[in-house]
């Protein structure tokens, strides 16, 4: 297993809807251990492949730490691949996300609490399930990732523009990380 280079944002893959795998996908087996490997080393609760750079529709989950404050998470570890959101209900409500991809910013994102999901696993299993609350919300948050939608995208134009220059510092690599990732405009 590797650990492998998390993308920070402006990094284009991040920003490219990724494509759908097939069982025979070159190496998928190794590409999966490394993403748990790296999603641990970097404390994370999920990890898309966008983000380690393959532009491909596979993310990854285990909520255990959440498990403190909801104990349904506490087995909550799946592989998801072709994932496709087929419903989205109930009301939106707000929860401050932070995201590998972004060191140190966490932002209060509207999501709504219900989700039906067709997905596969990494057996190429079939499933079409609901999920509720914080594992909808971390498979919305992953989802997002494999559709090139970022967090910064779900928050408004104005929070935006008072983020520019944190972002423009996540970009270049001015902020403190103890995990291995890639800026994309890091002067050499």
């Amino acid at each position: 297993m590797s650990v492998l280079p998390i993308l920070a944002y402006g990094d284009p893959v991040l920003k490219a809807k990724a494509k759908p795998i097939a069982k025979d996908h070159p190496g998928l087996d190794t590409i999966i251990s490394d993403m748990w490997e790296t999603m641990y080393k970097a404390g994370g609760v999920g990890l898309a492949a966008p983000q380690v750079g393959k532009s491909i529709r596979l993310f990854l989950i285990d909520a255990n730490p959440y498990a403190d404050e909801e104990p349904e998470l506490k087995d909550f570890k799946k592989v998801f691949i072709n994932a496709r959101i087929l419903e989205e209900n109930g009301k939106d409500f707000s929860f401050n996300e932070g995201c590998l991809s972004f060191p140190g910013l966490r932002e209060d994102i509207r999501r709504q609490p219900e989700i039906k999901l067709s997905y596969q696993d990494e057996n190429f299993n079939e499933y079409e399930e609901v999920f509720t609350g914080i594992k909808a919300r971390i498979i919305q948050h992953e989802y997002d990732h494999i559709e090139g939608v970022l967090m910064v995208d779900r928050i408004t134009p104005l929070k935006k523009t008072l983020l520019r220059k944190k972002l423009q510092n996540i970009s270049k690599g001015n902020v403190s990380v103890d995990y291995l990732m890639r800026f994309p405009l890091r002067k050499r």
